[in-house]
This record gives structure tokens, sequence and C-alpha cells, in this order.
């Protein structure tokens, strides 16, 4: 892709020239295991959005990253009701993205994996009519699902009365979709933190102050504090920080 605003490393090895996509993909490249990579983005006083949506939020450099985060993994999941309220469409992916991609022995487009517990989803939407690969959508037994979702994804139930969500990615890696990229809301992020399935956070730090009303990026019951050692510390032309913590 273009580069405009450069991005460069302070930490660990400062590096005074921008990193291009080749480097920025082997600082976020793919794992030997499977593994749950978050991604968020928030204003420095911890906002998940501005005006109710996160792209108040993202600059040029957040969506460089954002792009090479989808292309290096399996599969994009998210909770239905984050589908809905960004819009998501068909997650696809630029020629270059997809090249690589072949190189690497993956197919062409991540896999997209909606959970939702109401079924509460729209056949029509474009991320279900227009997507190019088959989307999976992860919930319990107990729901039912609306006319027409299942002549357009593969519909998983784990779980009786919620989605059980251990026993989701376990079925998402028995069909070859290990290395995940979760994509919020703050509830699923919060749902996986607590059941200790976060591997990995990636968080741009956009500079600027939400004030008072925004939620976090996490939302949900309490739960004990997860330990996530910082990875790499990015920093982009236009004051953005990109932080990437994980686990030992």
């Amino acid at each position: 892709m273009t580069v405009g605003i450069p991005i460069r490393r302070l930490w660990p090895e400062p590096s005074v020239e921008p990193l291009d996509d080749a480097a920025l993909t082997a600082l976020y490249g793919r794992a030997d295991q499977p593994r749950l990579r978050v991604n968020f983005v928030s204003s420095l006083d911890g906002a998940v959005t501005v005006d109710g949506y996160s792209a108040g939020l993202s600059g040029e450099p957040d969506k460089r990253v954002f792009g090479l985060l989808r292309m290096v993994c399996d599969a994009l999941v998210v909770a239905a009701g984050t589908l809905r309220h960004e819009g998501y469409r068909a997650v696809r992916l630029d020629e270059g993205r997809r090249a690589w991609r072949r190189a690497n022995g993956l197919a062409a487009y991540p896999t997209l994996v909606v959970v939702s517990g109401a079924l509460d989803l729209d056949p029509a939407q474009a991320a279900f009519a227009d997507a190019p690969v088959r989307p999976i959508v992860l919930t319990h037994s107990d729901a039912e699902p609306p006319p027409g979702l299942t002549d357009v994804a593969d519909v998983l139930r784990c779980g009786t009365g919620r989605v059980d969500l251990a026993g989701a990615l376990a079925g998402l890696h028995g069909r070859g979709l290990t290395q995940l990229l979760c994509e919020g809301g703050p509830h699923l992020l919060g749902a996986l933190t607590a059941a200790g399935l976060v591997d990995e956070l990636c968080l741009t730090v956009a500079p600027l102050l939400a004030g008072p009303g925004p939620g976090r990026i996490t939302a949900g019951d309490a739960t004990g504090p997860t330990h996530l050692p910082l990875r790499h510390v990015l920093a982009a032309d236009d004051g953005v920080l990109l932080l990437r913590h994980a686990r030992d």
C-alpha cells in the first residue's frame, strides 16, 4: 500500500526509519500456536467511541495496522451488536494482501465469525450476503436463527442458554481457524477476558480527550486482572500510539 503518515518503533529497539508494511507485518505476525488477538482503539481518557462510533478515534495509521491484522488472521471475530452498530460489510482484502496470504498458504480471505446469543441478525446485511467466504455464527443451543441465516452462514452451537466461548474457540480451531482476531465489542472483550481466553491486545491510543460519556473498551461483569506484558510501542507522526501486549 502507499504509506502516508509514517510509523516508527519507539520500543524496543527504537527505529529512526519509518516501518514499511513488511516490517509491520513481522511485528504483528502469526503465531505457531492458537492465539486470540484483540484489536481496539481508544482515546487518551479511555473512551471507545466518539459520537457513538469508533471511527472518530481511528486515523490512517490505525487503519493501516487494522488492515494488516486482518491480513494475517485466519478468522475475524466480532459480536453481533458491533456488526450491526458499526455497519460491517463483507470482509475483503486488496490484491496485495490476498497475494501475501496465498504465498503464506492461507485462504485468500479470512473467515468472518459473529458471536450472537439472540441471533438477531439480518442475512441480507452485506457482511453475510456479499461475503467472499461463508461466515460462521457462534451461538448456543436455545437460539433460533432467523429465516435465511443458514443460507448464508454456518451456525455453530456451543453451550446452553449462553455462548460457551471456550467451546466456541475450540470449534473454530477444529476447522483450522487458529489465528483469531477479535474486533469487539466491549461486552465480548469482557466475556473473553473473564473466560481467560485473551492472548493479546493491540491497542491504538488516539491523541485526544473524548470527555465523559463513552464506555471503555471492555464491559460486562467484574473479573480479575489479566497480565499482558508489553511487546512493542509504535508511534505515528500524527501522535497516535500503537501498543501490543501479549502473554508470555
